[in-house]
């Protein structure tokens, strides 16, 4: 894995127009559960699946369940950014990195000092009344019992998108803009099965396609440089201001 690192290095100390798309894969290092792995989400018993619990339609018709569920597995308040979110917050910071695009919804990209996030599925950090609009922090949400009510008795609505909702429309936007204007575009931690999110790769035109992931993802083929272990590891050993000097 050294000379792949080295290359990493490279890529990365020669360019300044780098794009970073991750997925669950950036997180479970910081102890956050994902979804779709021996010991994920999708595998661990349930009245429902995970799947149905968090579409719209079961929040709508299930509101109690949806919030148990929610509140056991999705609100996470002891994760802290690992080396994967600090180095590319300090990438950012050195001109390197231009954009983060997540899938995520942990807001660990921004405790680590990340300033453009972009968050595809939205985050647990945000939550709005369905009535009113009024905020509602995360820390509301993590005590509320039962289903999570607002002062004007409106249900609080995650700011995530649930199965069956479409992304933002302006995020999108953004994404694409950031993808296709990359030089770089470096894919970490996810197994790219989340679509349309994944279907976002597909606007890149540039010069280095990487891809960081433990697993095979459907885009390893088309890498100039893959990885297969943890991001975190991966990132921990890169150096920012490295030995190949700045960028082109």
């Amino acid at each position: 894995m050294e000379q792949e690192i080295a290359k990493l290095q490279r890529i990365i100390d020669t360019h300044d127009n780098i794009v970073f798309f991750g997925g669950a894969g950036v997180s479970t290092e910081s102890g956050i559960p994902d979804f779709r792995s021996k010991d994920g989400l999708y595998n661990q018993k349930y009245d429902f699946p995970p799947e149905t619990i968090l579409s719209h339609t079961f929040f709508m018709s299930r509101p109690e369940e949806f919030f148990r569920f929610y509140q056991d597995k999705m609100l996470c308040d002891t994760a802290k950014p690992n080396a994967a979110h600090r180095k590319l917050a300090e990438l950012e910071k050195a001109g390197k990195l231009k954009a983060v695009i997540t899938q995520n919804i942990d807001n660990l990209h921004q405790m680590a000092g990340s300033r453009k996030v972009l968050e595809l599925h939205g985050s647990v950090y945000r939550n709005y009344c369905m009535k009113c609009g009024k905020f509602y922090d995360f820390s509301y949400m993590k005590k509320a019992e039962g289903i999570p009510r607002c002062s004007c008795g409106g249900i609080i609505k995650p700011d995530v998108v649930l199965y069956e909702e479409g992304l933002d429309g302006n995020i999108l936007n953004e994404s694409v803009r950031a993808i296709s204007n990359a030089q770089v575009l470096i894919i970490g931690g996810t197994s790219l099965a989340v679509y349309p999110a994944a279907s976002l790769i597909d606007y890149f035109q540039g010069e280095y396609l990487v891809v960081i992931n433990k697993a095979p993802t459907p885009r390893d083929r088309y890498a100039k440089l893959l990885i297969q272990a943890p991001i975190g590891e991966v990132f921990s050993k890169i150096v920012v201001g490295g030995k190949y000097g700045t960028s082109l």
